[in-house]
């Protein structure tokens, strides 16, 4: 494809933009025409982002020219990447447009809301196609501002307006930190191209980084950190519940996931520095066991869904961490999938569990029922992945992390053995076990295979990256044994005390809370 042809998908988020305008100067009294031409713009979106993924998987990876002025401005990069980013967005910003158009029927301000969904899927676009560090900084502020407005649609709800200034000044941090980073790169690297970065970095090799790029990376690393709500700054991400649910569909399936998509996008220039790396891991693994253990004792759908949400991103740092880049991938496509399906049928969880065998949780497995489990668990895990041909020293990284999915699959072949276990229940239930098993080794296998040509192979794991690797499995046990535990000391007073400090996240959240002021009534106005 020439790269003047890439310049045409800027109209995708060019449509959506003009939208939000629609929606602004008919002041949302207009909400029939507006939600009409948003349905319009999203399918075509959609088509379009369809023809972008052929386009490069034919023609292969392209960057458009700069529309603009001495090298700032809009430019798209068309890889593997980049495209399945963009069809992810598009396809549940459709959806969402979608829900949206019942959920908020009869609404006074639909029309408006509508126009903020547009206007946050179009930086979001933006974002995920950028060509240049201008338009990468630009879009990854313009998002959050975006979402911004989304978060205090109802202003009238003070918890609405203390999660989104939390989020604000979190944000703002975030933006802080990769507009520093992309100075640093564009100082370090002699080009703000980010396909020029990237060859730059991969020509480097083994040889020492350019000055400036250590601190560049690191800096990532805290602007990642901070977009994706990790420990400790954590609480706004749960606290955001009180916006429609189509935001927060949005939210969870789409927009948490930058901090992961930046990492991987200059995934050459990180792994240039090792300590940007292990930061990652360790954060991320600690914050996916802290979420991890809270969500246990969530009592609300949607609460334990952002937490969830919570555990979800550490656990996708972590695999950045470990520089198992396409598998952090494929778990922004499936968490992006799974989580917009949660927030939109969350009102049917009742219906949905009464139609499904659910086991008895107050019934522990006996020792020996865990035992087997455990071991008809990584006898599938070993098979399958000695099977698809994955289980080897170059996937170690992929190893450790998948042996997090057989505890897992211990828990659900355990429970399903609990009290009087009938044969149909546990074979069905290692027939899913399995499956889920075999889906893991060869997702991750096609997600190497598609993104082999923008993403850097894996780094060999050094001292301190096998010793996270060990503590993240045996962490993760722990985490299982838990599960398993936590049904049966229902009722014991020692339990109930310690249950509502984990409830409470620890209240590590407290001290954020504090500095931004959230603790106090705010005004409707306040950010």
């Amino acid at each position: 494809m020439h790269p003047f042809l890439v310049s045409f998908w800027l109209l995708a988020p060019a449509a959506l933009i003009a939208t939000f305008f629609l929606a602004a100067m008919s002041d949302g009294f207009r909400p029939r025409a507006v939600l009409t031409m948003a349905r319009v713009v999203t399918i075509a979106n959609l088509t379009g982002a369809i023809g972008a993924v052929i386009a490069v998987t034919l023609l292969g990876s392209v960057t458009s020219p700069i529309v603009g002025y001495e090298g700032a401005g809009l430019s798209l990069r068309f890889d593997a990447l980049s495209v399945t980013m963009f069809l992810l967005v598009s396809f549940v910003g459709a959806i969402v447009v979608q829900f949206s158009r019942n959920y908020l029927d009869g609404d006074a301000r639909q029309g408006t809301f509508i126009g903020g969904l547009c206007l946050t899927l179009a930086a979001v676009s933006l974002l995920v196609l950028s060509g240049n560090l201008f338009q990468l900084v630009g879009a990854w502020i313009a998002t959050s501002l975006a979402l911004h407005r989304l978060l205090v649609f109802y202003r009238e709800r003070p918890a609405a307006v203390i999660a989104a200034r939390k989020k604000f000044v979190t944000a703002r941090i975030a933006d802080a930190c990769l507009l520093g980073a992309a100075v640093m790169m564009t100082n370090a690297f002699g080009s703000s191209d980010i396909a020029t970065i990237l060859e730059r970095a991969r020509d480097f090799g083994e040889a020492a980084a350019p000055s400036g790029v250590l601190a560049a990376t690191l800096l990532i690393a805290v602007a990642a950190l901070l977009k994706s709500a990790q420990f400790p700054t954590h609480g706004w991400l749960p606290e955001v519940m009180e916006t429609p649910t189509p935001v927060s569909a949005l939210l969870h399936a789409g927009i948490i996931n930058a901090g992961g998509f930046l990492v991987i996008r200059f995934a050459d220039v990180m792994l240039m520095s090792a300590p940007a790396m292990h930061l990652l891991a360790i954060i991320g693994g600690f914050t996916a066991l802290f979420a991890a253990v809270v969500m246990l004792t969530q009592t609300s759908v949607k609460v334990s869904l952002a937490w969830s949400t919570v555990a979800q991103m550490g656990f996708m740092l972590l695999q950045c961490g470990l520089g198992a880049l396409a598998l952090a991938t494929l778990h922004i496509v499936a968490h992006s999938l799974y989580k917009a399906h949660a927030f939109l049928s969350s009102s049917s969880v009742v219906e949905i569990a009464r139609a499904s065998w659910v086991p008895d949780m107050r019934v522990r497995p006996k020792p020996w029922q865990v035992l087997v489990s455990l071991g008809l668990a990584l006898g599938l895990y070993g098979g399958l992945g000695w099977a698809v041909g994955l289980a080897d020293r170059d996937s170690l990284a992929v190893l450790s992390l998948g042996a997090i999915l057989t505890m897992g699959m211990t828990l659900l072949i355990a429970q399903s053995m609990a009290g009087k276990p009938s044969a149909y229940v546990v074979g069905r239930t290692l027939l899913a076990a399995a499956g889920c098993i075999l889906a893991y080794f060869l997702l991750q296998g096609g997600a190497t295979w598609m993104m082999s040509p923008m993403l850097p192979p894996f780094r060999s794991p050094d001292t301190l990256d096998v010793s996270i690797m060990v503590l993240a499995v045996a962490s993760f046990a722990l985490v299982t044994v838990l599960q398993l535990l936590a049904p049966v000391w229902s009722g014991a007073q020692t339990w109930e005390a310690a249950r509502v400090h984990i409830a409470n996240g620890f209240y590590a959240n407290a001290l954020f809370s504090r500095l931004v002021g959230a603790l106090r009534r705010p005004a409707s106005s306040a950010l």
